[in-house]
């Protein structure tokens, strides 16, 4: 066989295949729906009442949400965990016991529940705060970490009266 032959099948086959990889790609991809704008008016967007948030979340119903503008860390990283435990650094980790959860209902989005346990006058004040995050990509290359981002957040504070582990406790939503 010639140069010239295999040098022309050589770039054939590379054009079916970048073709057959396209096709693959675009394929695998979901597809969004567009809606139509050529009457010129904004998208009409109905507010979620709490009620269906509720339907939507049960677990967001135990808390109560905190608005993602008073967080003053980044919304944005590679890891759940460090950007929940960042928007709420905000005590000193020597006096409190912290333990943080990460729960991955999806691939593409993370459950972190922190829970704070500071002592308070003759009980202890247990926080909890949750946040849901989800991805939105990755960084530059594709073996770079996923990006995620805090797209929610919830706080809950609970009194337990009596910090001696014989006397009966009884759980109260503290005031």
């Amino acid at each position: 066989m010639s140069a010239k032959l295999k040098l022309f099948l050589i770039v054939v086959f590379s054009i079916f295949a970048t073709a057959a990889t396209g096709v693959y790609i675009t394929q695998r991809q979901p597809s969004t729906e567009v809606s139509d704008m050529s009457n010129g008016q904004p998208p009409q967007f109905s507010e979620v009442s709490k009620a269906e948030e509720i339907v939507v979340s049960p677990e967001r119903a135990r808390y109560k949400p905190i608005p993602l503008e008073s967080i003053n860390s980044p919304l944005q990283g590679s890891d759940p965990a460090d950007l929940a435990v960042n928007a709420f650094d905000e005590v000193d980790s020597t006096q409190e016991t912290r333990k943080v959860e990460v729960f991955y209902p999806q691939s593409n989005q993370a459950l972190v529940t922190i829970t704070q346990i500071e002592p308070a006058n003759n009980s202890l004040k247990v926080i909890k705060y949750q946040v849901e995050l989800t991805t939105f990509g990755r960084s530059l290359l594709v073996s770079s970490p996923r990006v995620w981002q805090i797209v929610w957040a919830g706080s809950q504070v609970q009194c337990i009266p009596g910090s001696s582990p014989r006397t009966k406790q009884s759980i109260q939503t503290c005031q």
